[in-house]
């Protein structure tokens, strides 16, 4: 309609003739430009899932594209792009799901398998970062299950309690209030096995002590001096420093003994205690032998 080469009439002329606002004629319209920006930043989102922004945009320019870093926020904000990282609360709760009340207020915990406490993690990696979620005996502080996942789901927890329930099983099993601890997966297991169920109070991470000190001892002894390229490499240093921790390791709390060993002889205790309460009475023995004899 707007002629830029016209010799008679000049574009403002034809503009006001027609009724028409100059800039409109200078607009180019965008919408393809950013569809090409989408769809580079969508590659990049989906080889590094834990790029924000920032990282994106610095790529982006890499590659040659000229493009301010308020735009890329913008079309990811559109998009609903957000880069995957650790959250400083793993433990979201969830109002819909049912609170349990805390067991362990006064309770003398005084012998191994009677209150276990669990919780969640983190673990960097070269490209990302892993879930590890732990089962802690409360009394000898040995950890009873583990297990590592790229996924922050109920089901990280059920595999740890099933590692956890091959080496014994606890009276209470005690854990935050995270939608995790809350789901009708995790409950039903508890139910299932009989454990009685216990939760933190709102902010209260001190109710888990026992958990939270095992996630710095190991931090600090082990992942913080390694650098995991991948998930075995992982798995393995977890591996090697929860067997260290169980059996080498002297506990100070334990009076340098090992976790293990308080244990093991907590168990053996709890044996001898239930075949002395058990024994039978003086006379039920002596009746027992005569009967014997009269059957004979």
């Amino acid at each position: 309609m707007i002629k830029h080469k016209n010799k008679n009439l000049s574009v403002r002329k034809q503009c006001f003739l027609l009724s028409i606002n100059r800039s409109q004629i200078y607009y180019k319209y965008k919408g393809d430009d950013n569809k090409k920006v989408m769809n580079k930043i969508n590659s990049l989102f989906e080889k590094y899932p834990f790029y924000g922004y920032r990282r994106i945009h610095v790529t982006l320019i890499r590659s040659g594209l000229t493009i301010n870093r308020k735009k890329v926020q913008r079309l990811m904000q559109l998009e609903g792009i957000k880069a995957i990282y650790p959250k400083k609360k793993l433990s979201v709760k969830n109002k819909e799901h049912k609170i349990y009340p805390y067991l362990l207020r006064n309770i003398d915990i005084n012998r191994s398998d009677k209150v276990w406490q669990v919780d969640i993690t983190y673990i960097r990696i070269r490209n990302g970062f892993l879930y590890l979620a732990g089962i802690i005996d409360a009394h000898s502080r040995k950890i009873m299950g583990w297990h590592i996942s790229p996924f922050l789901d109920a089901q990280l927890c059920i595999q740890t309690l099933s590692n956890a329930l091959i080496n014994g099983k606890p009276n209470i099993l005690n854990s935050d209030q995270g939608c995790q601890f809350t789901s009708n997966l995790w409950i039903s297991a508890l139910i299932k096995n009989n454990i009685e169920i216990s939760m933190d109070g709102k902010g209260r991470w001190a109710d888990n002590i026992c958990i939270e000190r095992f996630w710095r001892s190991l931090k600090y002894e082990s992942v913080f001096l390694h650098s995991f390229d991948n998930v075995k490499q992982a798995q393995n240093a977890i591996n090697d420093y929860i067997y260290f921790y169980n059996n080498i390791r002297p506990h100070q709390a334990l009076n340098y003994k090992t976790p293990n060993e308080i244990y093991t002889k907590s168990k053996e205790q709890k044996w001898d205690d239930y075949w002395l309460n058990n024994l039978p009475k003086k006379d039920e023995f002596k009746n027992s032998h005569k009967q014997a004899f009269f059957r004979s």
